[in-house]
């Protein structure tokens, strides 16, 4: 009953609508590291290139979170095709993502949310579930998606596969092959730093998630684990989740915080 209280207190959709200097922020958030992990790599300086990599991933998330919401800044259409290119870059198929992303919001921690089976697992465990993780996300997507789902589903995995035949067959390109074995990576860890980070050991909590509330973490994070606050106000998007943490702590400072790291 608090929590519903709590929600009815504050104040969240002034936080919604993004102005255009924002969305356009939104939209290149990523590009920045991934031209220059492009770099690294073609002075073949690996280790920077897969930090870089690292960060293009995690604000490709960002982006493809933001579009799961639709909550860009952007029209309904357009956000769909950000989706699409987002799905050939980072690999995988970002609508099927998306369907298990809504339905982990409705089954939060149920049977019924292939998303957040990691959440309860050891670290370790979660790590090494990270390769079957995309598999589950998009069989299970394939059966509960609509017939427009299902195409656009089915048009990333396809272009999917084109890509990989391209890079690794056709085309003899080393940035190209590094950034897509990158990619395949980032995939396999989604399990663990998407899910399990946000979610673990909070079965009892009364938001069943985590979050942040340092300001540097905050800044290198991309606002990425503000995750109770996501969780209380997905409309939100994620570049004004720390407005809303601060509003949350002041309406019910009460309520315990668990940290994501």
């Amino acid at each position: 009953m608090r929590s519903h209280l709590l929600l009815e207190q504050v104040q969240w959709k002034d936080l919604v609508q993004l102005g255009r200097t924002d969305v356009i922020s939104e939209l290149l958030i990523s590009l920045p590291w991934l031209l220059v992990s492009f770099i690294f790599a073609g002075f073949q300086w690996y280790i920077l290139a897969l930090f870089c990599s690292f960060m293009f991933f995690l604000t490709g998330l960002r982006q493809v979170h933001n579009a799961f919401h639709f909550a860009l800044g952007i029209s309904r259409p357009a956000t769909h095709w950000v989706m699409f290119i987002l799905s050939i870059v980072m690999l995988g198929s970002m609508h099927a993502v998306q369907i298990n992303h809504l339905r982990h919001h409705q089954y939060c921690m149920q049977e019924e949310d292939i998303e957040a089976k990691s959440a309860t697992m050891k670290w370790w465990q979660a790590l090494l579930f990270g390769p079957i993780f995309p598999w589950m996300l998009h069989k299970k997507a394939f059966e509960v998606g609509s017939k427009t789902q299902k195409k656009w589903m089915s048009a990333e995995l396809v272009a999917n596969v084109i890509v990989l035949f391209l890079v690794f067959v056709v085309l003899d390109i080393s940035v190209l092959k590094y950034h897509v074995s990158a990619m395949l990576i980032g995939q396999c860890m989604t399990a663990f730093f998407a899910v399990w980070t946000v979610h673990h050991d909070t079965e009892d909590h009364i938001y069943m998630a985590r979050t942040v509330r340092n300001e540097f973490k905050r800044v290198v994070t991309y606002n990425m684990f503000y995750h109770v606050e996501h969780h209380l106000f997905p409309a939100v998007p994620t570049r004004r989740l720390h407005i809303l943490a601060k509003r949350l702590d002041e309406y019910d400072p009460t309520v315990e915080i668990r940290h994501v790291f």
